[in-house]
Protein backbone atom coordinates (compact mmCIF):
# COMPACT_ATOMS: atom_id res chain seq x y z
CA UNK A 1 0.00 0.00 0.00
CA UNK A 2 1.39 3.40 -1.04
CA UNK A 3 0.96 5.99 1.72
CA UNK A 4 0.25 9.39 0.15
CA UNK A 5 0.00 12.96 1.45
CA UNK A 6 -1.60 15.49 -0.88
CA UNK A 7 -1.26 19.25 -0.53
CA UNK A 8 -3.06 21.94 -2.52
CA UNK A 9 -4.63 25.20 -1.40
CA UNK A 10 -7.64 24.73 -3.70
CA UNK A 11 -10.36 22.65 -2.09
CA UNK A 12 -11.76 21.54 -5.45
CA UNK A 13 -8.36 20.20 -6.50
CA UNK A 14 -8.00 18.32 -3.22
CA UNK A 15 -11.47 16.85 -3.65
CA UNK A 16 -10.66 15.71 -7.18
CA UNK A 17 -7.40 14.14 -6.01
CA UNK A 18 -9.15 12.50 -3.08
CA UNK A 19 -11.77 10.95 -5.34
CA UNK A 20 -9.13 9.74 -7.77
CA UNK A 21 -6.81 8.08 -5.28
CA UNK A 22 -9.56 6.68 -3.05
CA UNK A 23 -10.73 4.62 -6.01
CA UNK A 24 -7.41 2.74 -6.13
CA UNK A 25 -6.69 -0.37 -4.07
CA UNK A 26 -2.94 0.20 -3.78
CA UNK A 27 -2.92 3.88 -2.70
CA UNK A 28 -4.07 5.31 0.62
CA UNK A 29 -4.35 9.03 1.35
CA UNK A 30 -2.73 9.38 4.76
CA UNK A 31 -3.54 13.10 5.06
CA UNK A 32 -4.43 16.28 3.18
CA UNK A 33 -3.00 19.78 3.57
CA UNK A 34 -4.31 23.16 2.44
CA UNK A 35 -1.04 25.08 2.74
CA UNK A 36 2.71 24.54 2.81
CA UNK A 37 3.21 24.66 6.55
CA UNK A 38 0.49 22.09 7.13
CA UNK A 39 2.01 19.94 4.38
CA UNK A 40 5.43 20.04 6.03
CA UNK A 41 3.99 19.24 9.46
CA UNK A 42 2.12 16.23 8.08
CA UNK A 43 4.96 14.89 5.96
CA UNK A 44 7.54 15.24 8.73
CA UNK A 45 5.24 13.43 11.15
CA UNK A 46 3.76 10.73 8.91
CA UNK A 47 6.74 10.06 6.64
CA UNK A 48 4.61 8.96 3.66
CA UNK A 49 5.91 7.07 0.65
CA UNK A 50 4.92 9.95 -1.64
CA UNK A 51 4.03 13.60 -1.10
CA UNK A 52 2.01 15.20 -3.90
CA UNK A 53 2.62 18.94 -3.52
CA UNK A 54 1.28 21.99 -5.29
CA UNK A 55 4.15 24.32 -6.15
CA UNK A 56 2.34 27.51 -5.10
CA UNK A 57 0.65 27.50 -1.71
CA UNK A 58 0.08 30.08 1.05
CA UNK A 59 2.71 30.46 3.75
CA UNK A 60 5.63 28.36 2.63
CA UNK A 61 5.31 27.08 -0.92
CA UNK A 62 5.72 23.57 -2.26
CA UNK A 63 9.34 24.20 -3.21
CA UNK A 64 10.26 25.06 0.36
CA UNK A 65 8.49 21.93 1.60
CA UNK A 66 10.49 19.97 -0.99
CA UNK A 67 13.76 21.52 0.22
CA UNK A 68 12.94 20.67 3.84
CA UNK A 69 12.16 17.07 2.91
CA UNK A 70 15.49 16.85 1.08
CA UNK A 71 17.38 18.11 4.13
CA UNK A 72 15.69 15.74 6.59
CA UNK A 73 17.46 12.39 6.85
CA UNK A 74 14.32 10.87 8.40
CA UNK A 75 12.47 11.55 5.13
CA UNK A 76 15.02 9.99 2.79
CA UNK A 77 12.44 7.42 1.66
CA UNK A 78 9.73 10.00 0.94
CA UNK A 79 9.42 10.84 -2.75
CA UNK A 80 7.97 14.14 -3.90
CA UNK A 81 5.81 14.77 -6.95
CA UNK A 82 4.97 18.39 -7.73
CA UNK A 83 1.66 19.34 -9.33
CA UNK A 84 1.55 22.59 -11.25
CA UNK A 85 0.45 24.52 -14.32
CA UNK A 86 2.65 26.03 -16.98
CA UNK A 87 1.79 29.44 -15.58
CA UNK A 88 4.48 28.68 -12.99
CA UNK A 89 7.01 26.88 -15.17
CA UNK A 90 9.75 29.16 -13.78
CA UNK A 91 9.57 26.92 -10.72
CA UNK A 92 9.64 23.55 -12.42
CA UNK A 93 13.37 23.33 -13.05
CA UNK A 94 14.01 24.45 -9.48
CA UNK A 95 11.78 21.61 -8.31
CA UNK A 96 13.80 19.06 -10.29
CA UNK A 97 17.07 20.55 -9.06
CA UNK A 98 15.93 20.29 -5.45
CA UNK A 99 15.12 16.61 -5.57
CA UNK A 100 11.55 16.32 -6.83
CA UNK A 101 10.86 12.92 -8.31
CA UNK A 102 8.97 14.74 -11.04
CA UNK A 103 5.95 16.85 -11.77
CA UNK A 104 2.49 16.54 -13.26
CA UNK A 105 0.26 19.16 -14.80
CA UNK A 106 -3.00 19.80 -12.95
CA UNK A 107 -4.95 19.20 -16.14
CA UNK A 108 -3.20 15.90 -16.83
CA UNK A 109 -5.35 12.80 -17.43
CA UNK A 110 -6.13 10.87 -14.22
CA UNK A 111 -4.02 7.93 -15.37
CA UNK A 112 -0.95 10.22 -15.52
CA UNK A 113 -1.40 11.23 -11.89
CA UNK A 114 -1.80 7.61 -10.83
CA UNK A 115 1.25 6.58 -12.82
CA UNK A 116 3.25 9.44 -11.33
CA UNK A 117 2.54 8.37 -7.76
CA UNK A 118 3.14 4.68 -8.43
CA UNK A 119 6.40 5.25 -10.27
CA UNK A 120 7.60 7.69 -7.62
CA UNK A 121 6.91 5.13 -4.91
CA UNK A 122 8.86 2.55 -6.90
CA UNK A 123 11.79 4.94 -7.41
CA UNK A 124 11.42 4.86 -11.18
CA UNK A 125 11.01 7.62 -13.75
CA UNK A 126 7.75 9.50 -13.83
CA UNK A 127 8.64 12.48 -16.00
CA UNK A 128 6.41 12.14 -19.04
CA UNK A 129 8.36 12.81 -22.25
CA UNK A 130 6.01 15.51 -23.55
CA UNK A 131 6.09 17.51 -20.32
CA UNK A 132 9.85 17.08 -19.89
CA UNK A 133 10.43 18.22 -23.45
CA UNK A 134 8.29 21.32 -22.94
CA UNK A 135 10.17 22.25 -19.79
CA UNK A 136 13.57 21.81 -21.42
CA UNK A 137 12.45 23.83 -24.45
CA UNK A 138 11.06 26.60 -22.24
CA UNK A 139 14.32 26.97 -20.35
CA UNK A 140 16.40 26.72 -23.51
CA UNK A 141 14.46 29.63 -25.00
CA UNK A 142 15.21 31.73 -21.91
CA UNK A 143 18.86 30.79 -21.85
CA UNK A 144 18.56 29.39 -18.34
CA UNK A 145 20.73 26.36 -19.05
CA UNK A 146 24.34 27.46 -18.61
CA UNK A 147 25.88 24.71 -20.73
CA UNK A 148 28.59 24.16 -18.08
CA UNK A 149 29.33 20.42 -18.01
CA UNK A 150 29.06 18.56 -14.74
CA UNK A 151 32.60 18.04 -13.36
CA UNK A 152 32.17 14.25 -13.42
CA UNK A 153 30.73 14.08 -16.92
CA UNK A 154 34.12 13.08 -18.32
CA UNK A 155 34.11 9.98 -16.13
CA UNK A 156 31.15 8.52 -18.02
CA UNK A 157 31.48 5.90 -20.72
CA UNK A 158 29.95 6.58 -24.13
CA UNK A 159 27.06 4.25 -23.29
CA UNK A 160 26.46 5.94 -19.93
CA UNK A 161 26.43 9.33 -21.63
CA UNK A 162 23.92 8.00 -24.14
CA UNK A 163 21.72 6.65 -21.36
CA UNK A 164 21.95 10.00 -19.54
CA UNK A 165 20.62 11.79 -22.63
CA UNK A 166 17.73 9.36 -22.86
CA UNK A 167 16.95 9.59 -19.14
CA UNK A 168 16.63 13.35 -19.67
CA UNK A 169 13.72 12.74 -22.04
CA UNK A 170 11.69 11.28 -19.17
CA UNK A 171 11.38 7.82 -20.67
CA UNK A 172 11.21 4.86 -18.28
CA UNK A 173 13.78 2.04 -18.35
CA UNK A 174 11.74 -0.25 -20.59
CA UNK A 175 11.11 2.58 -23.05
CA UNK A 176 14.80 3.52 -23.19
CA UNK A 177 15.70 -0.13 -23.63
CA UNK A 178 13.32 -0.37 -26.56
CA UNK A 179 14.93 2.62 -28.26
CA UNK A 180 18.46 1.28 -27.76
CA UNK A 181 17.66 -2.43 -28.24
CA UNK A 182 18.89 -3.38 -24.77
CA UNK A 183 17.06 -4.86 -21.80
CA UNK A 184 15.38 -2.74 -19.09
CA UNK A 185 17.69 -4.43 -16.57
CA UNK A 186 20.72 -3.18 -18.51
CA UNK A 187 19.29 0.33 -18.56
CA UNK A 188 18.65 0.08 -14.81
CA UNK A 189 22.27 -0.90 -14.24
CA UNK A 190 23.52 2.08 -16.24
CA UNK A 191 21.17 4.43 -14.42
CA UNK A 192 22.50 3.16 -11.11
CA UNK A 193 26.05 3.89 -12.25
CA UNK A 194 25.03 7.37 -13.40
CA UNK A 195 23.46 8.14 -10.03
CA UNK A 196 26.65 7.06 -8.30
CA UNK A 197 29.15 8.75 -10.60
CA UNK A 198 27.25 12.04 -10.80
CA UNK A 199 26.16 12.01 -7.13
CA UNK A 200 22.53 12.51 -8.16
CA UNK A 201 19.74 11.75 -5.71
CA UNK A 202 17.40 10.32 -8.33
CA UNK A 203 16.44 10.33 -12.00
CA UNK A 204 15.09 13.87 -11.81
CA UNK A 205 18.54 14.93 -10.63
CA UNK A 206 19.99 13.31 -13.73
CA UNK A 207 17.58 15.32 -15.87
CA UNK A 208 18.79 18.53 -14.23
CA UNK A 209 22.44 17.55 -14.75
CA UNK A 210 21.88 16.68 -18.40
CA UNK A 211 20.18 19.97 -19.09
CA UNK A 212 22.64 22.12 -17.14
CA UNK A 213 25.52 20.40 -18.90
CA UNK A 214 24.10 21.45 -22.25
CA UNK A 215 23.69 17.91 -23.56
CA UNK A 216 21.70 17.29 -26.71
CA UNK A 217 18.47 15.64 -25.60
CA UNK A 218 16.93 13.20 -28.11
CA UNK A 219 13.53 13.95 -29.59
CA UNK A 220 10.81 11.56 -28.44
Amino acid sequence: MIELVIADDQSLIRMALRNLFNSEDDIRIAAEAADGQEAWDLVSRLRPDVALLDIRMPGIDGLEVLRRIGRDANLAATRVVMITTFEVDDYIFDALSNGAAGFVMKDAPPEDLLRAVRLAAAGDSLLSPDVTRKVIDAYAERGTGNGKPHPKLGDLTERELEILRWVATGLANDEIGGRLFISPATVRTHVGKLLSKLAARDRAGLVAIAYRSGLDIPEV
